[in-house]
């Protein structure tokens, strides 16, 4: 897991801000993505949009392919235009929206009776089929381990039980959550 001074956690705050601003103001990504310091390392990230207590849209990646100041970019554009579940964030929403970052570490098995919820995250993967909860999902839910496990199964699209096949592997991580509860810092 990334070591993060506070000046790291609020430039990556303040770069998911920019991004989404961008995507929504003017549709383009911020065209200085900087890419030294934290910006130039490489983690699984998601970018989450809340507006209140209401999830308005949350994108991510696993694999850690591109600097993690391109993820955060991408991830954060791609959660208030793209996520097919929610209409797209206005302009009007902007003031309201709380960004909160998760920084993954690497996926690695786990046996589901080790799991701790609230402190890992799952990725259950089965063929083609992935599904992923980050951490703070069981706990903002109350959820069981077991009831964690089948939520994770019904994003993958698997039945409820697939967890417990032996052709589905369980995945498990945890994350740093950086949280930006709204207007830009220095506004």
């Amino acid at each position: 897991m990334l070591s993060l001074s506070e000046a790291d956690r609020q430039n990556l705050l303040r770069l998911a801000r920019h991004a989404v601003e961008e995507a929504v103001s003017r549709t383009q990504l911020p065209e200085n993505i900087p890419h030294d310091g934290v910006f130039a390392e490489r983690c699984g990230v998601f970018v989450t949009l809340r507006s209140g207590r209401r999830l308005r849209g949350c994108i991510g990646v696993i694999d850690a392919d591109e600097p993690l100041g391109d993820s955060v970019v991408r991830c954060a554009a791609s959660a208030a235009l793209q996520d097919p579940r929610f209409a797209p964030v206005r302009l009007e929403d902007l003031g309201a929206l709380q960004i909160e970052i998760s920084l993954l570490s690497p996926p690695a098995a786990i046996d589901p009776t080790e799991i701790e919820v609230g402190r890992h995250g799952l990725l259950i993967a089965q063929g083609t089929r992935r599904g992923l909860l980050l951490p703070q999902v069981a706990a903002e839910h109350g959820l069981t381990r077991e009831q964690f496990l089948e939520e994770a199964c019904r994003k993958a699209l698997l039945p409820r039980e697939a967890w417990r096949d032996a052709e589905t592997q369980v995945f498990g991580f945890t994350c740093e959550v950086l949280i930006d509860d709204g207007a830009s810092p220095g506004e």
